[in-house]
């Protein structure tokens, strides 16, 4: 729901990836990522056929599953900007891997003719704004000391992916590359490299109705936002409060079961209580206690969309020193 174009991209390249690996193996020839043949024989169009659709199964199960996880960020920047986006790293990423090569064959002497196929550059960009605007929540710990998050099994899929070919590391690189100049503020490449307003309504009048889903009965209905980006943010504030909450019970399960791993209330007091809390043993004196932590009002304003008030996080995040994730844990668990 309110993510036709990851949509899209799921159903259809899956789609022919399949129909050419069963049906039309004859046709391989022509989504096959050469790059010698665009270099030596200008067949441009090889850029587009063999950056876009997988000739490999394992890697289309793979990507497939990244960008149904990715479909996050479609929700909460709108259609326009995601597909810019994808648009711009495909279109830098696909710059980078006829550098990375001519860099892998002037340095080490490596012969690269071609590299797997597939939509795999923007797929390998995404990871740049997940690890940097998606929060981190524990979920649990294996033998006491890994840690398993909400975000772990997004990176295994890489990994996996990462690991399929041999020559797959360069896509991979070249999209971590792009998708870092796309989100920097100083190249201003997003406002260069974006999908024009004209083109997204025409893409918005005739291909969002087909991929569009129903929205699902079985949730809370959300407040009305005035705008289409703004009615998509608050539905994936809620999936994402969602998500964590589930979270949260999960973890408190396994904690009632294993005796317990990590107690927040020995570092920090309740937020409910803090105030009538009575610290008679350890109570610093007026002229002692240290000057309140300096908090960023942005990460005040991304703890309150996520359905918390200014005063706790505000709290939250004086406790934790400004970091994000243990104030997200924190007020997650009290």
């Amino acid at each position: 729901d309110k993510a036709p174009l990851s949509k899209s991209l799921l159903i259809v390249l899956s789609a022919i990836s399949i129909l050419l690996t069963l049906l039309f193996q004859h046709y391989q020839k022509f989504f096959a990522y050469n790059l010698q043949a665009i270099k030596e024989d200008f067949q441009i169009w090889r850029l587009v056929c063999g950056r876009t659709i997988c000739l490999d199964l394992k890697d289309t199960f793979c990507s497939s599953l990244l960008i149904y996880n990715f479909r996050i960020f479609e929700r909460r920047y709108g259609s326009r900007k995601f597909s810019s986006f994808l648009l711009g790293v495909w279109m830098l990423s696909a710059l980078f891997d006829l550098l990375l090569v001519e860099i892998a064959q002037y340095i080490f002497g490596i012969t690269i003719n071609s590299l797997p196929s597939g939509f795999l550059g923007p797929v390998f960009a995404l990871f740049v704004p997940f690890y940097s605007s998606i929060p981190r929540v524990q979920v649990t710990q294996v033998l006491g000391h890994f840690s398993i998050t909400n975000k772990s099994l997004v990176y295994i899929l890489g990994l996996q992916l990462l690991t399929s070919g041999s020559y797959i590391w360069i896509l991979a690189l070249s999209g971590l590359i792009s998708g870092i100049c796309y989100n920097s503020s100083m190249l201003k490449v997003h406002r260069i490299l974006c999908v024009p307003r004209w083109v997204a309504k025409i893409f918005s009048w005739t291909l969002e109705p087909v991929f569009s889903s129903a929205e699902p009965t079985n949730e809370v209905r959300v407040g009305m936002g005035a705008t289409v980006d703004i009615q998509r943010q608050q539905r994936m504030e809620l999936l994402d409060r969602q998500i964590m909450m589930s979270q949260v019970a999960q973890m408190r399960r396994q904690r009632q079961q294993q005796g317990g791993m990590i107690n927040w209330n020995r570092l920090f007091p309740p937020l409910r209580h803090r105030h009538n809390a009575n610290y008679q043993d350890q109570r610093p004196s007026e002229q002692g206690i240290p000057p309140p932590t300096e908090v960023s009002e942005e990460q005040v304003a991304r703890l309150m969309e996520m359905g918390f008030s200014r005063g706790d996080a505000l709290e939250a995040l004086r406790a934790s020193n400004n970091d994000l994730n243990v104030a997200t844990n924190f007020l997650l668990q009290h």
